[in-house]
């Protein structure tokens, strides 16, 4: 019997090199595409060489071709930091609207069920919390984030077209703040911000006061979540994080504990649109997939460091230094 197959964009990312391993361990013949402008070689040199792991070094706002059946496109190619999507504005636009058209033809064509990577940014600065799938969010269009922001909302309005009118099973995540190995440490957001400025002894800088909230959910728990969403049949967004609420002090002061580090806290002035809440309601969830996060931040952190630690150990050598930005 043949290996069922999947096509996994962005696949040599932070996410998607979590996710190659998981279908990998699920039993399917992976083929990986990325064009490596935040993903990492290094992620996935370890799959390698296993015959059922391809790389395809390409762009998915390019013409996509992959041999033979495909069970199952995984959309999740795109810029997904602050930093990153500040810095590559059109690309984010780009692989959002035409990189998510080409990834939907090509389930279209090859009759396989498609998942799009989306997000908690579609909410923007939430006025409802914590938030809710049928919540339409509050987006400055025109803002910094808008980038970002509006390129999901579009992927998942593409998506929704592809469903009802070609009849593509397809499958949308919301994916909340999530956090592991693999992260790099100059992608912007809270934890390898924190968690490289006080394993170098560095003070943390925190934007604001420190108040804004975020829900911290752990890599493993993620590809859970959406490895289920893959095979169920909800077609509607699913959120899927970890509810469990804290401020950025907070979280800024367990990863100084966690590091046995002296570094203190300095702020900084907050960026424009930065959400003030952000916390996911995963009652549907719970209903449709029977999913819940299971690894606590504590668990989830104490995993995390031996990675940051050998990174910055690494990068302090080579004389780089890692940026910040609070996603």
């Amino acid at each position: 019997m043949s290996k069922p197959r999947v096509l996994i964009t962005g696949g040599a990312g932070f996410l998607g090199s979590h996710l190659c391993e998981r279908f990998m361990a699920e039993g399917y013949e992976v083929y990986c595409m990325d064009n490596l402008v935040t993903g990492d070689m290094a992620n996935i040199d370890h799959l390698g060489g296993d015959p059922g792991f391809h790389f395809l070094h390409q762009d998915v706002t390019e013409y996509i071709h992959v041999p033979g059946e495909l069970d199952a496109v995984l959309h999740f190619a795109s810029p997904a930091s602050p930093i990153d999507y500040l810095e590559l504005p059109i690309q984010t636009l780009k692989v959002g609207s035409l990189g998510t058209h080409k990834a939907l033809g090509l389930a279209h064509a090859k009759k396989a069920r498609f998942l799009l990577a989306s997000t908690s940014e579609c909410y923007g600065d939430p006025l409802v919390h914590p938030q809710t799938e049928d919540y339409w969010g509050n987006v400055n269009p025109v803002g910094p984030r808008g980038v970002y922001d509006e390129a999901k909302r579009f992927a998942e309005a593409m998506t929704m077209g592809y469903h009802r009118y070609h009849g593509v099973e397809t499958r949308i995540v919301r994916i909340f703040n999530t956090y592991g190995p693999r992260m790099r440490l100059n992608d912007g957001r809270a934890l390898p911000a924190f968690m490289s400025q006080a394993l170098r002894g560095e003070d943390l800088t925190v934007f604001g006061d420190g108040s804004q909230t975020r829900s911290f959910c752990y890599v493993d728990d993620l590809v859970d979540g959406i490895y289920r969403l893959l095979n169920s049949d909800e077609a509607l967004p699913v959120n899927i994080g970890n509810p469990h609420e804290m401020t950025i002090m907070e979280f800024a002061r367990a990863v100084i504990e966690l590091t046995g580090s002296r570094s203190k806290i300095t702020h900084l002035e907050l960026p424009e649109d930065d959400p003030k809440v952000r916390q996911p309601d995963i009652t549907k969830a719970r209903r449709v997939l029977g999913w819940e996060p299971k690894v606590s931040l504590t668990d989830g952190l104490a995993r995390t460091l031996d990675y940051f630690r050998d990174r910055v150990d690494s990068e302090m050598r080579s004389g780089k230094v890692a940026g910040q930005e609070q996603a």
